[in-house]
């Protein structure tokens, strides 16, 4: 019988997104499984040079691309670009693995690491605006596996466990993750973790505290958390080829192996076990929708006031990033899984992830309409720099010298 209705609902589904599905996914993301076959190849991508058109030096960004994809220190990178709300630049670069050389293409499937969270929070966010959560309760009357030292799980909010203010120290219990220990059983341990401020007073990244959205929101939606995710948002949105779970990856036809340098790094499923945290993969093109759709662009899906909630400020955090770039940004904050902070004057919103051998990054200025995705399947960190060289191009900034990499 629930065979049946999970062919009911993907037949639905079908009608009211226009065949949209997702071509890899995980085995407990079963609508999405349903509608795999559907799948239509991409047409009319802005790929080529005689496609690029706006104020940013393309031509430009696109030979510092190139030579930064031949470095020793990185394997593959996609890359796309939206200006004035368009996407305008679409491209690959490198090796989906340096054992083979096969090349990235733009249906390589890279994963998005902690950009993750910006889905999480969005789907928190389009909750709350129906009245399905309330962003202020405390997340112990959600009834997770969350506890915090003191009993502080019955004080947090819900929208302060979003906005990363649970007063654990950063990162707390990854490790054990990795380890292989089991995510929840880890977030009911932390009742007996250090803190670094008392929780609700400030600002320190979680993986595993911050997962607690995806028991939360399975709760308000009465359905699993990769199947809501795509219902609500890949599905309509067309993202083909985003799914969770590991076997999202690996299943692919074509997915980007992980590197460290010029090795090749055994796929590891820890993070794929905290799946509102760090549990998306899919290829440029999807990454290039989510973007563009949480701009605003898309306001059948995201409306302004889901993206308002998910995007506004909660709480003060440190600069971002490290070295020149930590310097380059002031005026950090977290919203709903979003970061904001300012740079060279502009607000930027946005995030950025890494796990073993992947990097991702989604930045984008409201103000102007432009933002920046990119994906590579190393540990190397200087790709996290790409989305200011294209900021600095669109406000025609000569002394632009982020790409530079001598």
């Amino acid at each position: 019988m629930r065979r049946i209705l999970l062919a009911f609902i993907a037949v639905s589904v079908l009608g009211l997104t226009g065949l949209y599905t997702v071509l890899s996914a995980s085995d407990d993301n079963q609508v999405a499984a349903i509608l795999r076959k559907f799948t239509k190849p991409e047409t009319n991508l802005p790929d080529q040079p005689d496609e690029w058109r706006g104020r940013i030096n393309y031509t430009q960004l696109d030979q510092q691309f190139a030579a930064m994809a031949q470095r020793s220190e990185m394997a593959g990178l996609a890359i796309a670009i939206v200006e004035d709300g368009e996407l305008r630049f679409i491209r690959t670069y490198g090796v989906i693995d340096r054992d083979t050389n096969v090349p990235v293409t733009l249906g390589t499937v890279f994963r998005w690491a902690s950009v993750s969270k910006t889905v999480a929070g969005t789907l928190a966010a389009t909750f709350a605006n129906e009245g399905l959560v309330d962003l202020d309760r405390p997340v112990a009357r959600y009834q997770t596996t969350l506890r915090l030292p003191e009993g502080a799980e019955s004080r947090l909010s819900f929208q302060q466990l979003l906005s990363q203010q649970t007063g654990l120290t950063k990162n707390a219990f990854d490790g054990q993750l990795e380890d292989g220990q089991d995510p929840g059983l880890l977030r009911a341990s932390l009742a007996s973790a250090p803190l670094q401020c008392q929780p609700g007073s400030c600002h320190t990244y979680q993986n595993i505290a911050f997962d607690a959205a995806s028991e939360i929101l399975e709760q308000a939606a009465k359905r699993s958390y990769p199947d809501t995710v795509s219902e609500r948002f890949f599905l309509p949105l067309g993202m083909n080829s985003a799914s969770f779970g590991m076997t999202g990856l690996t299943k692919a036809k074509d997915w980007a192996r992980p590197h460290s340098g010029r090795m090749v790094r055994t796929v590891k499923e820890a993070y794929w076990r905290v799946p509102a945290a760090a549990g998306v993969e899919s290829n440029i093109v999807d990454f290039a929708r989510w973007m563009q759709a949480t701009m605003g662009d898309r306001p059948d899906v995201l409306s302004e006031t889901t993206l308002r909630i998910a995007q506004t400020p909660r709480v003060n955090t440190a600069p971002i990033y490290a070295g020149e770039l930590r310097q380059a940004n002031s005026e950090a904050h977290y919203g709903l899984g979003w970061r904001s902070f300012k740079y060279d004057g502009n607000v930027l919103v946005g995030h950025s992830g890494a796990v073993d051998g992947y990097r991702a990054t989604l930045i984008f200025d409201p103000a102007a309409r432009v933002g920046v995705v990119a994906m590579w399947n190393s540990n190397w960190g200087t790709p996290f720099r790409i989305p200011f060289a294209v900021f600095d191009s669109y406000h025609q900034r000569t002394e632009s010298r982020w790409l530079e990499l001598d």
